[in-house]
């Protein structure tokens, strides 16, 4: 029996899915296919500069896990980008932070730290910390 795949944590929903290079047809490109889960894995890594294994609990899985997945990703766009393929986002194993919905999340005090849930319809930037009294920043 096969194990079940993994539902990934991500923070992000792309606006821009599909890359291909300029100036070539679009019906002579092969494409390749890179998951949310993937994106999100390399954001994590190469954007976030976190570790595989901040990112591995970001994402709610196991390092190895993580691994995978980023290796995964990396040989995807660079395949699409040596062998000039065009590289469309989408599917995957993985569900959307809760934190990502506008109205959830949590306000966080730039100056000492402390973190609060965000209060939908309420500003962050209107919240004074409890701790300090400087105004929160919403944090995701």
């Amino acid at each position: 029996m096969v194990r079940p795949r993994k539902i990934k944590l991500i923070n992000l929903k792309p606006e821009a899915v599909y890359f291909k290079p300029r100036g070539v047809p679009l019906s002579n490109l092969s494409e390749v296919e890179l998951t949310l889960d993937e994106l999100e894995a390399m954001r994590l890594s190469h954007i976030e500069k976190l570790s595989q294994l901040s990112s591995a609990k970001k994402m709610q899985i196991h390092q190895s896990t993580f691994h995978r997945t980023l290796a995964r990703a990396l040989g995807k766009v660079t395949d699409a980008l040596v062998n000039g393929k065009s590289i469309r986002i989408s599917g995957g194993d993985y569900k959307i932070a809760v934190n990502r919905i506008k109205g959830y999340g949590n306000c966080k005090c730039p100056s000492c730290g402390k973190i609060q849930s965000h209060k939908r319809g309420t500003p962050c930037a209107e919240i004074n910390c409890s701790k300090c009294g400087i105004n929160m920043i919403r944090e995701f």
